[in-house]
């Protein structure tokens, strides 16, 4: 009901039902709620099929994971430059940018075509979605917004909806939540508590727990978070991921992993902090790279590992340049094998740890 009152959904829509229902976000917002609408679902083939679905459907809403959205613009972005097309859909970008979503979707109305033409609101949940996927969808016409929310929250906290947007933003919170932020930094970041109707009784059978979390009927969500004076949201990271330096600056690895899967080429990215001597606190930045051969070939002109291991690393010396000394990245793990991820994509942190552990343990 709480979704409801806020997105312009009825029963002409047709929600596309892609991640599995035993899954909360699914389960609410592709399922629950379309039914409350009265609005029909579809289930997609597959990853492969997507396009496809959504041209036979006539699908008018998704929600989604991020990498999703991430794969569906990289099959446009290549249908455009198969067209030659690439460099007059960037100029139109920067010369409708501030044209209104309804005039955008009339100048790409070929790119809405490729998505079934139907496509009225997308929506990205579960994990962090990359503020630069998230700007050139919404250049194009397309309106994708941001929602956030846990399984103990049921799970919706806060979504951006058509009025309430704004970009990297989770938007506000759904009107029978209240949200705020504690023990925040010198920055405004801090840990984001909620407190609604929707949030859990308890973790069964686990007291302990139960009382860490909810403290004084607020939920503390282990989610680190920004808001503004309109009460926008801007989520920074799980407190549990956040990597802490020597001289006490915090390092956020899904900001910094948000820059590095903006490297044409770069799939995804982990970000870690690395111990360089028997000093526990003395911690330097790694990343490990997932890349895709052919475009880093393609795109640098390169060949061989050696060769794509050069040209990756002078795209991380670049970004270096733009962050703060603190912040830089001293090496770098190239891989073609994806991360270990859960089956909404989020990556396994402590996983994915542990088997660069185990990596560099045979390499020794």
């Amino acid at each position: 009901m709480d979704i409801a009152s806020i997105l312009d959904v009825n029963s002409k829509d047709v929600f596309l039902s892609f991640l599995p229902l035993h899954h909360v976000f699914e389960c609410t917002v592709g399922f629950l709620f379309a039914l409350y609408k009265g609005a029909k679902t579809v289930f997609c083939d597959g990853m492969r099929h997507i396009l496809e679905n959504m041209r036979e459907y006539q699908v008018t809403v998704m929600a989604s994971v991020p990498a999703i959205y991430e794969k569906i613009f990289k099959i446009i972005r290549k249908q455009v430059e198969k067209q030659g097309k690439l460099e007059e859909i960037l100029q139109k970008e920067e010369q409708y940018r501030n044209e209104t979503m309804e005039r955008k979707k009339q100048v790409f109305q070929e790119i809405h075509n490729i998505l079934g033409g139907n496509v009225r609101l997308l929506i990205s949940g579960a994990a962090s979605l990359e503020e630069g996927i998230e700007e050139k969808y919404r250049l194009l016409g397309i309106n994708l917004v941001q929602g956030y929310g846990l399984t103990e929250t049921s799970p919706v906290i806060a979504i951006g909806t058509k009025k309430y947007y704004k970009v990297g933003s989770i938007g506000k919170t759904v009107p029978s939540v209240e949200a705020k932020i504690v023990n925040s930094n010198t920055e405004g970041i801090g840990e984001l508590v909620v407190k609604g109707p929707n949030i859990m009784i308890e973790y069964f059978g686990n007291k302990a727990e139960t009382k860490k979390a909810i403290v004084d009927g607020w939920f503390y969500t282990g989610d680190l978070a920004k808001m503004d004076e309109e009460g926008y949201i801007f989520i920074c990271g799980r407190k549990k991921s956040v990597i802490v330096l020597k001289n006490g600056k915090n390092i956020f690895p899904e900001e910094m992993e948000n820059l590095l899967n903006r490297i044409e080429g770069i799939e995804e990215s982990f970000v870690f902090g690395k111990q360089m001597s028997e000093d526990k606190n003395d911690i330097k930045i790694f990343a490990k790279l997932v890349y895709d051969q052919e475009i880093v070939e393609n795109t640098y002109k390169v060949k061989g590992k050696e060769e794509i291991y050069e040209a990756i690393n002078q795209k991380i010396k670049e970004i270096n340049k733009t962050m703060p000394h603190y912040k830089s990245i001293k090496g770098i793990m190239l891989t073609q094998e994806p991360l270990i991820k859960t089956t909404t994509n989020k990556i396994k942190r402590q996983h994915n740890l542990e088997q660069i552990r185990k990596e560099e343990a045979i390499c020794n």
